[in-house]
């Protein structure tokens, strides 16, 4: 008698019930920019731009420099762990902030200032396009990437490992033009 086994693959990584998350809180910044309301659409920019420096400046600086210093087998785990959640959240963070940025920027005439005091605006403006460019072009394609190799029935784990750090690394050089970031928001509340 043979007995067979059946070969089970593994959970799906991506999280497609996650979208609903994405779909809510674009809903919120939707509601946020059309209100008018101000204290509001700020709240929802500040909200996702702390809860979006806070993830990259941890991930960066403190579980990026952690994970490289442990086994393989628990970098996989973290990665089973976290890569499903940082596949959604981190773009949606990221969108929202800079969206209600630009929107709070036209709702508070910022864009009509003259030179040298514009200059924090453009400021503000070239770093949010480098971390979206940063973002969607480099950190999520390689968050994807690495969802497909943890997928499969034997993933190349030292390949992920490269693509992990690879990520940990782009994710504290946002961590760090977010604290540039912090201090142009800064001048804006204390006035330009």
């Amino acid at each position: 008698m043979t007995v067979t086994t059946a070969i089970v693959p593994p959970p799906s990584l991506i999280r497609w019930h996650y979208w609903w998350y994405v779909a809510a809180a674009t809903v919120v910044m939707i509601a946020a920019i059309a209100s008018g309301d101000r204290w509001f659409l700020n709240f929802i920019h500040v909200f996702s731009g702390l809860m979006w420096t806070g993830i990259d400046i941890f991930m960066g600086f403190i579980l990026g420099p952690v994970l490289q210093q442990v086994d393989l087998s628990v970098r996989r785990e973290v990665a089973l762990r976290l890569t499903p959640r940082t596949l959604f959240l981190m773009p949606t963070l990221a969108f929202i902030t800079g969206t209600t940025g630009w929107y709070l920027t036209v709702h508070l005439g910022f864009l009509a200032l003259p030179w040298p005091q514009f200059g924090w605006i453009a400021a503000a403006l070239v770093l949010i396009t480098l971390m979206t460019i940063q973002g969607f072009v480099i950190l999520l394609p390689t968050n994807v990437r690495v969802c497909l190799e943890l997928q499969k029935p034997q993933p190349d784990m030292p390949r992920i490992s490269r693509l992990m750090r690879f990520y940990f690394v782009m994710t504290a050089s946002q961590g760090a033009m977010q604290i540039l970031m912090i201090v142009i928001m800064a001048r804006f509340v204390s006035g330009i």
